[in-house]
């Protein structure tokens, strides 16, 4: 056996007892009110976030978490089937639950929102943490719309079938948005309005939504993928800096949020038409290697680098992209076999469970900077619901066990 043969299965099956150790964890958790998940855990103290901690509390319910745990519960319940039959069975428990939670959250106008309050009730927080209601949200959406259709469409294929048009439409609804510029990223704001109008051509929606066009097709769903090739085009058009391959978070700006770049190409790899394209393969493949190497030190990558300069502009280096590094290298090394994607598939897997990894629970921390685990949240106070971890690691099972069996520059026979 080669010693790479030997890693893909090696990998394999550590990627699936550390999800399964997630899930069970998260399982095992208190439901918050209403039956929601309860990832709100302390990941450097591992004590329970408690009412004295105000917005990481149990009093706010978070639809950015819901929605992302929906699809993670759905996708894991499918991998889980014929491997774990009991692990299996309490994922899709726990996810009709929270399917029919979010259903109903969505019902009330339309949209998910980012923070509910202990009523359920809408509300955003300024700097300084006061907590007022949140505008409705009408004909604007967001990230928590984004991550909840893209849950909603993955547990009505599986739970539901005769539910897909209407959540379909909420997803097609998003991406709308996205192209005729009503989406808002920020929701601390009031949406809509002055807010909306003020927001820079992030790739940031194209890229998070771009993410549903492999979960759609592996529910059979591919007719509702053409917009996938749309986003794609227009990122690579716009937002590609040809001589650093690094993604600019905005046309003409110098900000590169490298951990986006590498999901974007990960995104795009897992969407079945971009396979038969070689050249768009080389190029999502220079977006790993450059986004990587640009930002990469020491235990983990660092959340932004200058296009221009390369200068590491933050300390913060979150746990989130290093896992979407290995699902982003192990699909390119699955197409390309190149020696840069496998180091970096695993350099990023050393990193994440050497100096991220807990075990104990199955959690991570979720920032580091040079001197150890840090107090910041990259963007929710709950812990990862399995979706930037788990839903990189299963893609990264997948790629890894075909490697390891049938791949002709890996056959061990």
């Amino acid at each position: 056996m080669t010693a790479e043969n030997a890693f893909f299965q090696e990998a394999a099956t550590r990627y699936a007892s550390a999800n399964a150790g997630t899930l069970e964890w998260m399982l095992d958790r208190p439901a918050l009110r209403a039956g929601f998940l309860n990832t709100k855990m302390n990941s450097l103290t591992l004590a329970d976030y408690g009412e004295a901690d105000g917005l990481r509390g149990p009093d706010y319910t978070y639809g950015w978490i819901q929605g992302r745990g929906l699809e993670a519960l759905v996708s894991q319940a499918a991998f889980f089937e014929t491997r774990d039959a009991a692990l299996s069975q309490r994922l899709d428990e726990a996810g009709r639950a929270l399917f029919g939670l979010l259903k109903e959250l969505r019902g009330r106008d339309g949209h998910a929102y980012f923070r509910y309050d202990a009523g359920l009730r809408p509300v955003r927080a300024a700097d300084d943490s006061a907590v007022t209601a949140q505008e409705p949200a009408g004909d604007v959406f967001t990230y928590s719309d984004a991550f909840t259709a893209k849950g909603l469409v993955a547990a009505a294929s599986r739970y539901a079938p005769e539910e897909l048009p209407q959540h379909l439409r909420y997803l097609a609804d998003v991406i709308a948005a996205i192209e005729d510029g009503r989406f808002q990223m920020g929701e601390e704001k009031p949406l809509g309005g002055e807010a909306l109008a003020c927001e820079l051509d992030d790739f940031g929606p194209r890229m998070i939504l771009l993410g549903a066009a492999g979960m759609l097709e592996r529910c059979g769903l591919s007719d509702h993928t053409a917009y996938a090739q749309r986003f794609i085009d227009h990122v690579i058009e716009y937002h590609l800096d040809e001589t650093t391959g690094l993604l600019r978070n905005v046309p003409g700006g110098d900000d590169c949020n490298v951990g986006h770049g590498i999901e974007f190409a990960g995104f795009a790899l897992d969407h079945a038409p971009v396979r038969n394209n070689p050249a768009l393969v080389a190029t999502l493949e220079r977006i790993l290697i450059a986004s990587f190497r640009a930002s990469f030190a020491e235990c983990g990558l660092h959340l932004t680098v200058s296009v221009s300069s390369g200068k590491k502009l933050t300390p913060y280096r979150p746990w989130w992209s290093l896992p979407e590094t290995i699902r982003t290298a192990a699909l390119c090394h699955q197409l390309t076999g190149s020696a840069d994607s496998l180091a970096i598939w695993q350099q990023a897997d050393s990193a994440f469970f050497e100096y991220y990894w807990r075990g104990a629970p199955a959690i991570a921390y979720q920032t580091r900077t040079a001197d150890g685990p840090t107090d910041y949240v990259p963007a929710t106070p709950d812990l990862d619901p399995g979706y930037h971890t788990g839903l990189s690691l299963l893609a990264a099972i997948r790629v890894a066990e075909a490697l390891s069996t049938s791949h002709p520059a890996y056959a061990s026979r």
